[in-house]
């Protein structure tokens, strides 16, 4: 492990890696009777993951609930899946960066 930082960039990535897995299943699944969808609360995930924990999947509130008992809206999950993407590209583009100051490093070292 290079840094502190990029131990928590990596615990960023597996909590996006969880999120986009519960996603996918949330939308594999929108016509299921009686689904419910799943997600994790993200801010408290990650600041529990640092400390050594693993997500917890919760079912979140306040979502509309269809006649047959599904609770899954594209719409909401057409903007995770977003959310996600570009959560990822940021981290791994930070991560990117410190890798190429680290190399830079390296070769002014020789």
């Amino acid at each position: 492990m290079l840094d502190p930082i990029q131990s928590r960039m990596e615990h960023y990535l597996d909590l996006l890696s969880t999120r986009q897995k519960l996603v996918a299943s949330n939308v594999a699944n929108l016509d299921t009777p009686g689904y419910k969808t799943r997600d994790i609360d993200f801010q408290f995930e990650f600041e529990s993951q640092l400390s050594g924990g693993s997500p917890t999947v919760v079912e979140p509130t306040g979502l509309i609930v269809k006649n047959d008992g599904n609770n899954v809206s594209l719409d909401r999950e057409a903007r995770l899946l977003a959310e996600n993407a570009m959560r990822f590209n940021f981290v791994t583009n930070l991560m990117k960066n410190e890798l190429r100051m680290v190399k830079l490093a390296i070769e002014e070292g020789k």
